[in-house]
Parts: C-alpha cells; sequence; structure tokens
C-alpha cells in the first residue's frame, strides 16, 4: 500500500509565500514523475509543476517564475515552493506520483489535497 501525505498549506497574503511538502511512504519499488494539481472551486484540476525523476521540470505559464518544484529522491519527497502569492493562486493543491511498487507496475497516486487560500 502505498500513500502520499501532503502538508504546508494555509492562509497567506498577497505577494506572501508557502512551501508544500508531499512524502510518499509504503511498498515503493521506484518513483517516476511526481508533481503537484491544483483545483479551484468551480474549475477543473491542472497541472501546476512536475518533476522527473532525474530533475529535468515543468510549469504551467501562470505559475512559471514564481514556483519552484525540486524533489528529495532519498526522502520520496516532493517539494512546491511557492512565492509572490495572489489570489488566483487559491485552490486545493494535490500531490501526485507515478510509483511502481514492483518491477513494472507502475499507477499513479494521488494525495489527500491541502487547501492554499491567498487572501487579505
Amino acid at each position: 500500500q502505498v500513500q502520499l501525505v501532503e502538508s504546508g498549506g494555509g492562509l497567506v497574503q498577497p505577494g506572501g509565500s508557502l512551501r508544500l511538502s508531499c512524502a510518499a511512504s509504503g511498498s515503493i519499488f521506484s518513483i517516476n514523475t511526481m508533481g503537484w494539481y491544483r483545483q479551484a472551486p468551480g474549475k477543473q484540476r491542472e497541472l501546476v509543476a512536475g518533476i522527473r525523476i532525474g530533475g529535468s521540470t515543468n510549469y504551467a505559464d501562470a505559475v512559471k517564475g514564481r514556483f519552484t518544484i525540486s524533489r528529495d529522491n532519498a526522502k520520496n519527497t516532493v517539494y512546491l515552493q511557492m512565492n509572490s502569492l495572489n489570489p488566483d493562486d487559491t485552490a486545493v493543491y494535490y500531490c501526485n506520483a507515478q510509483i511502481a511498487t514492483s518491477w513494472g507496475l507502475w499507477r499513479d497516486y494521488w494525495g489527500q489535497g491541502t487547501q492554499v487560500t491567498v487572501s487579505s
């Protein structure tokens, strides 16, 4: 069984920063891509940022230059540093990871979500 546990969400003023963390645990053989998605009220879930096992990254246009994704492979953890936050960043943020529990047995796993609210 695999679990993704997120932390670090909360309420922040416009212009502020938050750092999200997501730790994977359980019967993990290997982890490929890890990423963060978000879903605002009334909107579809969207990709925020992704990072491959080799370290290459990709970002949504809306967060480029403000958000930074990183990972610690030894800890099976992915981070999202969010700077210059604005109210449009308000959403539930979900961690996602492509995890193999044995050789060749890959599937997507999701965290439970963490609320990020940007408001004065």
